[in-house]
């Protein structure tokens, strides 16, 4: 494991320790428990690619300046951030596309005892991230613009996936609304905004920096996202369960590549 995941996932453990102690909230035994459960199951076990990328962006901003301690642990808080944003995302995203496996393994609502509560923990994922950046940032001269980059990256996905689930309701056949360019719309903002510019976003934050003065860099990201979720999908469709860790059953999705692109 290379140092700074190492690192990554040791500020993993300080935030989960914070929240699970979280003075707001009178917690029990078995509530904290099934908090912690819940955090460990959806929160820390994907590639973590998004999280890492704030660091990364905010070494490459600091031009081979070495981070201090406080500085990497405030990136790493940031790009748990985004981590605990991925996984309310999935938690929600898999109940409504009634999926099966994610990461390997059985879909957090699928598990015994969990089921719709699974609903309430997507809720509390979301939270966590307010507490987060309340405990760590608050005292930033950026923290107001980081709460308001988090919460339109959030509507911004949110209509993304509302567009999605709407376009490509399960049981129905007609796909003559589901055009490439309405497939590029979806992506767009269900996935490049919150997975390719938000991390980039951070890091700029951190380092100063007014994103209105970056929206060319907006503009790559997000085109970059749109690249990787266009994988994405066909891995969705063609790939193996085996290999990618999960199955998917949104078949419209299916029987639209298999439509538009029958020699693949």
């Amino acid at each position: 494991m290379s140092d700074l995941k190492s690192k990554f996932l040791e500020v993993y453990s300080v935030l989960k320790s914070e929240l699970l102690n979280d003075p707001a909230f009178e917690f029990t035994d078995d509530s904290r428990q099934r908090v912690e459960r819940m955090l460990d199951y959806n929160v820390p076990g994907g590639k973590l690619n998004r999280g890492l990328s704030v660091v990364d962006s905010y070494k490459l901003l600091k031009q081979g300046k070495e981070l201090t301690a406080e500085e990497t642990f405030l990136a790493c808080s940031l790009g748990w951030c985004i981590e605990w944003l991925q996984a309310y995302f999935l938690v929600l995203d898999d109940i409504m596309d009634k999926s099966h496996t994610r990461r390997g393994q059985p879909c957090w609502f699928r598990l015994p005892k969990v089921g719709m509560i699974a609903v309430n923990d997507g809720i509390l994922l979301r939270n966590h991230i307010s507490r987060i950046l309340k405990n760590h940032f608050k005292g930033t001269p950026y923290y107001v613009d980081l709460v308001d980059l988090f919460n339109e990256v959030e509507f911004q996905t949110a209509h993304g996936q509302m567009i999605d689930l709407i376009t490509t309701l399960v049981g129905e056949k007609d796909l003559s609304k589901y055009s490439l360019s309405l497939h590029r719309r979806i992506v767009q903002y269900k996935t490049a905004y919150y997975s390719f510019y938000l991390p980039v976003a951070c890091a700029l934050l951190m380092s100063g920096e007014n994103l209105d003065n970056h929206v060319d860099v907006k503009n790559v990201l997000v085109e970059m996202g749109t690249y990787f979720q266009v994988q994405d999908d066909y891995l969705d469709c063609f790939g193996d369960p085996e290999v990618i860790g999960k199955v998917n059953m949104r078949m419209p999705k299916l029987q639209y590549c298999q439509c538009k692109y029958p020699n693949l």
